[in-house]
């Protein structure tokens, strides 16, 4: 071998260990189209049910160093999150460690456990248990993501629309306009008893039927355990709310709702079935299909490892007041009929539930508090995100 060869052995070597580019002048635009591309190539390969090339374009996207790059940006740059750490107290990643950090990025069949934090539920004295992974683990989570997500996105049902890109709360709630303004209907207001923490791994892990390597991957993360005030606690069961896999988990959990209720009530009669994450309407204009709907849910439920809450389970009409207030609640909205001196005769009205508006005050009310001691122009600096917010939402 002469000494050209060794030096362009040597410069090989140094690329690989060091890359010729830096963090701020990688070409994003071109990394999301490059990402965008596959996935859309997946989504069409899943909408004509072509599973082996699934496989194989989910396969080519998890080789691709634009998808770990997006993915690494999302958690440690995008994010909200970025400045949280897990277990490890990694946060914060430098551009220089963000690339280290994509030279490193594997998939394989470990996890680290998840950090358990609290946050307040609204408008109840209840904590909500989240999950915090490592970065690292944060990272990963992110890239399978990019490979499951298009092919899922093509089977999901159509009314479901919590964690789904493009979809919101108002979806949810224009779809449950669309079929209350023809005619007043009887509503199963369900929700899902601590969905996240329930979920049956065998179960989920047999719906998702991921390939090898993501399966032993997923898997992990769902058993990996959770560290609390420094102890660690196994998780037998359930997807920890915190990770941006999460979310597609619950949702895959969850799949299929719509499709038992079509195979249960055959012909065009059937109810409608509306849900957002674990909360779930189900609608018709006669009662005894809504009672029978509830057992039918709670069935298939079942079988994931899952149950309605009684507590926040009821049956109640868009405009006749039978027991309590007529209406329901829904993603912090009110959702009633009032009967009108009218051709129809009544009138479908949506707007901020009592228990949003009240939460809403208190929120304003301890920002004010907080801030007693300070200038009018910053009262009002720490005020406007908070009605912003709130007047975007409603």
């Amino acid at each position: 071998m002469d000494g050209r060869g060794v030096s362009r052995g040597a410069e090989v070597m140094n690329t690989a260990i060091a890359p010729m580019y830096q963090w701020n002048t990688i070409g994003w635009a071109k990394i999301e189209r490059q990402v965008f591309k596959l996935q859309k190539r997946i989504y069409r390969a899943a909408k004509r049910e072509d599973h082996r090339q699934v496989r194989r374009l989910q396969k080519l996207l998890l080789r691709s160093r634009a998808a770990k790059l997006l993915a690494v940006r999302k958690v440690t740059q995008d994010n909200q999150g970025k400045k949280t750490p897990g277990v490890d107290g990694v946060a914060n990643l430098t551009p220089p460690e963000r690339l280290e950090l994509v030279n490193h990025l594997h998939l394989g069949d470990t996890a680290s456990p998840v950090r358990r934090v609290y946050t307040p539920k609204p408008g109840t004295t209840e904590q909500r248990p989240l999950g915090i992974p490592t970065l690292a683990d944060r990272a990963k989570q992110s890239w399978a993501t990019q490979a499951l997500e298009p092919a899922w996105e093509a089977q999901f049902e159509p009314n479901s629309y919590g964690f789904r890109p493009g979809r919101s709360t108002w979806d949810a709630i224009g779809a449950i306009y669309v079929q209350i303004n023809q005619k007043p209907k009887w509503v199963l207001d369900a929700d899902i008893a601590k969905c996240f923490d329930r979920i049956d791994h065998e179960a989920l892990l047999r719906r998702l039927n991921a390939s090898p390597t993501l399966n032993r991957q997923i898997k992990a993360w769902l058993r990996g355990g959770l560290l609390d005030r420094g102890v660690w606690f196994p998780t037998e069961a359930g997807t920890p709310q915190g990770g941006p896999v999460s979310p597609l988990l619950a949702n895959v959990a969850l799949h299929g709702l719509e499709e038992v209720i079509a195979r249960a009530f055959p012909g065009r009669g059937r109810p409608a079935v509306i849900r957002y994450a674990d909360d779930l309407v189900a609608l018709h204009p006669k009662r005894e299909v809504i009672e029978r709907c509830q057992a039918v849910l709670a069935e298939h439920l079942r079988d994931m490892g899952l149950e309605l809450k009684p507590s926040k389970t009821r049956i109640t009409h868009t405009l006749q007041v039978e027991e309590g207030e007529a209406g329901f609640d829904f993603l912090g909205f009110n959702i009633r009929q009032y009967p009108m001196q009218s051709k129809r005769g009544y009138k479908t009205i949506i707007k901020p539930s009592r228990e949003a508006m009240a939460r809403h005050q208190r929120h304003l009310r301890a920002v004010v508090r907080r801030h007693r001691m300070d200038t009018q122009a910053r009262l009002i600096e720490a005020l406007n995100p908070v009605i912003r917010g709130w007047s975007h939402y409603f």
